[in-house]
């Protein structure tokens, strides 16, 4: 009896740690001066990339870059930390290795845009559209509820929970109502990852670690889950139709509920 109630108690301090760390709007006003001006211009953007180098990376920290037309350039490397980005525009846009960490990019537009290796940690990303882009061996920490990824990578990216620094609380990605349709997450760690209502269909889970990760109302139609580890993953009311290689899949009889599943 006592262990239940210590479990209990557990998951709800990790639910008010995780609220506390990534509800981050809350009491911001999403229309104030801050969250959708630009203090630069396209050009004064590009001047400051020629002027930096491999020792100093352009730092846009801080800066107020929200609405603008960055579409394309190589901002690769470049720090972007508390950053506000809300749809600005950076389709094609190379960030490579790019710190984002604790930036604002609101309905921004990535689309087929490069963030390999790119850092997001606490980063806000609601309703951003990323289709076609790579995030390729990226940390991904940031709140993409409602964003879209259609067709893009997060292969051998870590999006996954950080249990050995709980100092801000369960930091990990957010992807609640994501549509994450042909997403390549080969060998991506999705453990304790929020993907409650996400469209996944045919998208590509093998080697991924769902360890721990809510699932609950996502749309699993047809994924590929060959090596997939299922320990401790959320499965209530899922829809698990005509997926491949759940019989080469890791740990699905450890998967919580299992017998709701939505087969067919």
């Amino acid at each position: 009896m006592k262990r239940s109630i210590g479990i209990a108690l557990l998951g709800l301090a990790v639910a008010v740690m995780t609220a506390a760390a990534q509800d981050m709007m809350r009491h911001v006003d999403l229309s104030s001066p801050d969250m959708v001006s630009a203090e630069m211009t396209r050009g004064e953007v590009e001047a400051a990339l020629k002027a930096a180098t491999s020792a100093a990376p352009a730092d846009f920290t801080a800066k107020r870059l929200s609405g603008l037309d960055l579409s394309g350039l190589d901002l690769s490397g470049a720090i972007f930390r508390a950053a506000k980005l809300n749809k600005t525009k950076l389709a094609g846009a190379k960030l490579d290795r790019a710190i984002l960490d604790q930036a604002w990019l609101l309905e921004a537009d990535l689309t087929g845009a490069s963030l390999r290796s790119a850092n997001l940690f606490a980063t806000q990303m609601l309703r951003a559209r990323l289709d076609g882009a790579d995030l390729s061996g990226a940390r991904v920490a940031a709140d993409l509820s409602g964003a879209s990824l259609v067709g893009a990578s997060i292969a051998d990216a870590n999006l996954g929970a950080d249990m050995r620094n709980q100092s801000m609380g369960l930091m990990r990605a957010v992807l609640r109502s994501a549509n994450l349709e042909r997403l390549n997450a080969r060998g991506a760690d999705l453990s304790r990852v929020d993907l409650e209502f996400a469209v996944l269909r045919g998208g590509d889970l093998t080697g991924a670690s769902l360890k721990g990760a809510q699932l609950g109302g996502a749309d699993l139609t047809g994924v590929s889950v060959i090596d997939t580890d299922f320990d401790g993953a959320d499965l209530d009311s899922a829809r698990l139709i005509g997926p491949v290689g759940l019989d080469k899949a890791r740990n699905f009889d450890k998967a919580k509920n299992r017998d709701r599943l939505v087969r067919q």
